[in-house]
C-alpha cells in the first residue's frame, strides 16, 4: 500500500495566515480558499473588502487545481489559445489564474484558490501562503 502525506489543520492554519499576510501587505482584499487532495473545501477566510462572489470564485480555482495537479492558470491558457471545448469539462469550473497546487514530496495534498484581485496577484497570495509549509 502507497502512503502519502496530508493535509493536517495546523498547516492550513499556517498556509491560511501567510496568504493573509501576503494580502493585506498589498493590501488586496481577497478571498482565500484551501482544499484538500480531492478539492474537498479545509478552509475560506473573506477579508475585508472582498467581493462576495470572490467566496465562490476561490475554492472553484482551488478545486480546479488540486484535481487537475497543476495550477488553475494552465487550463485559462488552454481555452484561450482556442481549445475553448475544455469549457465542458465536468466538475472544473475555476479555470482562472489563482488555484495553487500544493506539492509535498512530489504528491499534490491539496489547492489553494485566491480571488479578489488581478489573476497574477492572485496567484501571489496562494503561493506565499503555500511557501509558509516551507
Amino acid at each position: 500500500m502507497q502512503t502519502k502525506p496530508v493535509l493536517s489543520l495546523g498547516d492550513v492554519k499556517r498556509i491560511a495566515a501567510a496568504a493573509e499576510a501576503e494580502a493585506l501587505a498589498n493590501q488586496w482584499p481577497v478571498t482565500i480558499a484551501i482544499v484538500d487532495d480531492g478539492g474537498h473545501l479545509l478552509w475560506l477566510q473573506r477579508l475585508d473588502g472582498a467581493a462576495p462572489v470572490s467566496a465562490h470564485i476561490a475554492p472553484a480555482k482551488a478545486h480546479t487545481a488540486a484535481l487537475g495537479r497543476r495550477e488553475s492558470r494552465v487550463y485559462e491558457e488552454v481555452i484561450n489559445q482556442g481549445r475553448t471545448s475544455f469549457l465542458s469539462a465536468p466538475t472544473i469550473a475555476g479555470m482562472l489564474e489563482g488555484g495553487v497546487p500544493i506539492l509535498v514530496q512530489g504528491q499534490c495534498v491539496g489547492a489553494v484558490g485566491v480571488s479578489g484581485v488581478k489573476s497574477n496577484e492572485d496567484a501571489q497570495v496562494a503561493k506565499a501562503g503555500i511557501a509558509a509549509l516551507g
